[in-house]
């Protein structure tokens, strides 16, 4: 009896020593500057939600929280490049819909699996794709917009940031259900794109609405239809693709913080719940809003089973689509 007390006792010692540098990692994080990886360039949708977060994600944390842009490939290489970080939490993703869900099926080889490469902290913010076209198309509305490209009988270009992306891919699910050909044109960016639909180089594109909200305000740009479930405060008279006859059109994208897979859950809950704080706080969330995109909250968990959601469905996309790399 006393042998197994004894045993007890000392695998009891031993679980409390294992746990303590967990603890001790929680109790000092941070000790030290943060970097936050954007995939895209400066400027970008994605950039410019990371930026007000970083900030007051630094100060609430008392740790300078620095961004830093690594953008090319449809945002695998900055993916890429946190994956393969020491998972501490001193090196984080500012991930998007792109690189975590849509265009990782487009590679036969990546240098990180995205379910398996990381670990899910919190969704920030989440907007839709908005339907632009330039001022002089006379359609003024989508049942317009596709009886003109009916009419054509050719292709219909539309502007995209890559292949893979969530302007290609809306596209292509546009297509498929209002049977139009669709011709993706791939610039280096969804800001070179919006630039070449006001140039007349394409005909259209479904733009992330933070990227197209101060050309649609200014008049270089007409909205015809937003993509989410319901319409937007942002832009509130235009009608969703749903109300426009096409009710599977239904498309958001979402900006999110993840860390390298293995990071310690103690890290992960202190980055979680300071960025719960800070999606909550009024200035930050009015400051989503005016670009068009809506404040989002999960945990963990539900960010992880997100993900594995929208993996499917764009795999899905991409292979009935037959989307290739070229």
């Amino acid at each position: 009896m006393n042998h197994h007390l004894r045993m007890r006792s000392v695998l009891g010692v031993l679980v409390g020593l294992l746990a303590l540098p967990v603890a001790a990692i929680a109790a000092s994080y941070p000790s030290k500057p943060i970097t936050m990886v954007v995939p895209f360039p400066p400027g970008g949708v994605a950039d410019l939600i990371a930026r007000p977060v970083a900030e007051r994600l630094g100060k609430l944390l008392g740790q300078a929280v620095v961004v830093e842009n690594k953008g090319g490939a449809t945002g695998t290489i900055g993916a890429a490049y946190v994956a393969n970080a020491t998972p501490d939490g001193y090196t984080i993703l500012f991930g998007t819909t792109n690189e975590i869900a849509m265009s990782p099926t487009l590679y036969k080889s990546l240098p990180y699996d995205p379910i398996k490469s990381f670990s899910p902290v919190m969704p920030v913010a989440e907007f839709p794709n908005v339907l632009v076209v330039a001022p002089s198309t006379q359609a003024r509305d989508l049942q317009a917009f596709i009886d003109v490209a009916h009419g054509q009988g050719k292709s219909v270009s539309f502007g995209s940031s890559g292949v893979g992306s969530t302007n290609h891919l809306t596209a292509e699910l546009f297509g498929e259900q209002a049977h139009v050909k669709i011709l993706n044109v791939p610039y280096k960016g969804g800001g070179p794109a919006l630039v070449g639909l006001i140039g007349g180089q394409v005909t259209a594109m479904f733009a992330t609405l933070p990227s197209a909200m101060g050309m649609i305000k200014g008049g270089k740009l007409h909205a015809i239809a937003v993509t989410g479930a319901h319409r937007t405060s942002a832009l509130p008279d235009i009608p969703t693709a749903k109300e426009s006859g096409l009710p599977d059109l239904v498309v958001t994208t979402w900006n999110g913080v993840l860390a390298p897979a293995g990071t310690p859950e103690p890290v992960v809950t202190r980055l979680h719940d300071a960025l719960k704080k800070i999606v909550g706080e009024p200035d930050v969330m009015q400051k989503l809003k005016a670009v068009g995109a809506e404040p989002m909250t999960a945990t963990p968990a539900e960010f992880a089973d997100s993900i594995k959601a929208d993996y499917k469905r764009w795999a899905a996309v991409i292979q009935n689509a037959g989307i290739e790399l070229k």
